[in-house]
């Protein structure tokens, strides 16, 4: 079992956008002055010199430009309504947002199918949006896949009773807990794990200030440790700049690359930084105009594919 691929799966956007109805819990999101078309063009180049990063450094990227039918402005993050697993399991998540629910589309597994992966199984969570009940994706799961532990920040965009069914599903062991940000002088639920936390094979970046409750933290932090995993502390400033919105990803020659935004890279001390690169080089791209509008950065873009090959 490994925790890395070397194949991601990326949304080119059509219709990117400030989406208003993941606003009212996404609190990196900000508007920007700019028209709608703007600010899809300048999202189109972001994602496009992204790609071409990954791709120069053996990165398998599979682009699928959005569909123009739809409304849906944050395809780009494809991450937070499917995951693939090495068993050919699929896993299908419920959203908080009502036009995010449009995100899922069978064209996505054909073209996985062209490529020569194999679908066995499809898990569907999603009946759950009718109860008002959502888990998205790995955005809302952050999964250490060679200990098979899941960890989850609980937001109202990841319910704890679909954490635990979804372990149980999966055979992961649930680490629970709340993360939460100073929003207007008040402490809110972070609305995804995957901004405060990233897991790489060796090492975890995390932002241990967002875990208010100490029992919650000191648990979190005794899981990372007994795995062997060397804690990256960041602050809850830098988890404002995406820093702990990262990804680790195999590149030629199995060649191990930790995956971030550019304003991620530069909120880093240069002692984090070595931290990281003992481990591995680093990517970074600008994505300002999508960590602006979306909310979300470079982790969020990926969805990782471990599929079997046919």
């Amino acid at each position: 079992m490994s925790q890395t691929t070397n194949t991601i799966l990326m949304i080119r956007p059509v219709n990117f956008r400030m989406n208003e109805q993941t606003a009212v819990n996404n609190y990196f999101q900000e508007d920007l002055d700019l028209k709608n078309a703007q600010i899809n063009e300048k999202a189109q180049e972001e994602f496009d010199a992204f790609v071409e990063k990954l791709r120069a450094v053996g990165v398998h990227v599979i682009v699928v430009d959005d569909d123009k039918s739809e409304d849906t402005p944050d395809s780009i993050f494809p991450n937070n309504w499917v995951s693939f697993h090495k068993n050919g399991d699929v896993g299908l998540y419920p959203m908080f947002a009502e036009n995010r629910r449009k995100e899922r589309r069978e064209s996505v597994f054909i073209r996985l199918e062209e490529e020569g992966f194999l679908i066995n199984n499809i898990v569907d969570y999603t009946s759950a949006e009718e109860e008002g009940l959502f888990l998205e994706g790995t955005g809302s799961l952050l999964l250490d896949r060679v200990n098979a532990k899941a960890y989850c920040a609980l937001s109202p965009r990841a319910d704890e009773d679909l954490f635990i069914e979804f372990c149980e599903d999966f055979e992961y062991t649930p680490v629970v807990f709340t993360a939460n940000q100073t929003v207007n002088g008040k402490r809110l639920p972070i609305y995804h794990t995957n901004v405060m936390m990233c897991l790489a094979e060796q090492f975890a970046v995390i932002c241990l200030d967002t875990i208010d409750d100490k029992k919650e933290r000191k648990q979190v932090v005794k899981h990372l440790k007994s795995d062997g995993k060397t804690i990256i502390e960041i602050t809850e400033s830098q988890m404002h700049q995406f820093a702990g919105n990262m990804l680790q990803v195999k590149g030629r020659n199995d060649q191990r690359y930790l995956v971030m935004s550019q304003s991620a890279y530069d909120s880093l001390s240069e002692k984090q930084i070595a931290d990281i690169e003992r481990f591995c080089p680093i990517i970074s791209s600008s994505l300002e105009t999508v960590e602006t509008c979306g909310g979300g950065s470079a982790r969020c873009m990926m969805a990782e594919v471990f599929l079997p090959k046919k």
